[in-house]
């Protein structure tokens, strides 16, 4: 993933991203840009880097539920005014819904980047998994933090005064008395980077000593089973046998929930200004695709907590970019993914 951004720092000059001749129009289709956001939604999620838990999302039917899913996870015959009425998108839709604008600059099967090898302990691989997404997405972050020449930055108070995903999520943070409150995007990103940093660095999370590692038990190798391996009476976790704590999981799911939250404002109040006009937007597509499909398969990020990006992992799941198989896969809608396709006129 690291040669995505060989060309970030060619375009970020200490210069406006809006210098003459670098900005591109989109084609025009039915499709438009993304709205500001606005409201703050019903559905969102109270965040915090002091309390040691984060309130679960409040009870709500997911988009894949509002649309009509039978057993087997199939839409039902509803047509395609009634699936974008369940969204709830705006209209003309945004541009990253067009499947024209959703390609990405990595082919091939992502679930090979996703899946553990089977020697590599499970506490392991998901602390690798932290750190290398977190590594992807603020590099993207970087860039509508970037300071322009007249000392502002493209996601700043006056134009993102709230951390929203469109005007129907908006996600608050918990101060120092463990009220919610709303931030604009710009300070809520900073203060969730410090937070996400110091769980990172602190080694008693991540623990750093390589005599720690341990290895996944592979049957392949040895032919004692894992219960003669372990004390059945010691209590277990995943990553215990790596040095993590007893809340490594739980820690690592609130940093892929935050991360996602992060990734849903960029599209929906960035993805034109800056990504599209710098030419960025397949790398942004790429590496969230990637997240989105590794914290599924590792559990990192529920159903109901993808409802923000809810359409375009239907057009990926729809386009083959999310493949059969994967949990990704599974909690799209395809027929909503297939009607997204039909609207960009591809077969």
């Amino acid at each position: 993933m690291s040669n995505l951004f060989s060309g970030i720092n060619a375009r970020l000059r200490g210069t406006s991203t809006k210098a003459p001749g670098q900005n591109k129009s989109p084609i025009t289709t039915s499709n438009g840009q993304p709205n500001s956001p606005t409201n703050l939604s019903q559905g969102s999620q109270s965040s915090s880097s002091l309390a040691p838990k984060i309130p679960p999302l409040p009870s709500s039917p997911s988009l894949a539920q509002n649309i009509g899913m039978d057993d087997a996870g199939n839409a039902d015959a509803a047509g395609g005014d009634d699936i974008f009425d369940a969204y709830r998108l705006p209209r003309p839709l945004p541009l990253w819904l067009n499947a024209q604008y959703a390609k990405h600059i990595v082919k091939g099967n992502f679930m090979t980047l996703s899946a553990r090898p089977k020697t590599v302990e499970q506490g392991e691989w998901i602390a690798h998994q932290v750190v290398e997404h977190y590594r992807n997405l603020w590099n993207f972050v970087r860039v509508i933090h970037e300071k322009e020449d007249d000392g502002t930055t493209i996601c700043n108070p006056q134009t993102c005064p709230r951390m929203s995903a469109g005007t129907n999520h908006s996600f608050t943070w918990l101060n120092f008395r463990r009220e919610p409150v709303e931030l604009p995007a710009y300070e809520y990103i900073t203060l969730m980077q410090r937070w996400i940093s110091g769980k990172i660095d602190d080694t008693n999370i991540f623990p750093t000593d390589t005599n720690g590692v341990s290895y996944s038990h592979n049957p392949s190798i040895t032919t004692t089973p894992l219960s003669q391996l372990t004390n059945p009476e010691d209590k277990d976790w995943v990553g215990n046998s790596s040095g993590f704590p007893e809340n490594f999981v739980e820690v690592c799911q609130t940093i892929f929930r935050q991360m996602f939250r992060v990734y849903a404002h960029l599209y929906w109040a960035h993805f034109i200004d800056p990504f599209y006009h710098l030419n960025l937007e397949k790398q942004l597509n790429s590496c969230f695709s990637h997240f989105v499909l590794t914290a599924c398969a590792l559990d990192m990020l529920k159903p109901q907590e993808l409802e923000p990006m809810q359409p375009l992992i239907d057009l990926w799941a729809a386009n083959g970019t999310f493949p059969p198989g994967s949990k990704a896969y599974e909690y799209s809608n395809h027929r909503a993914g297939e009607r997204l396709m039909q609207l960009a006129n591809v077969a």
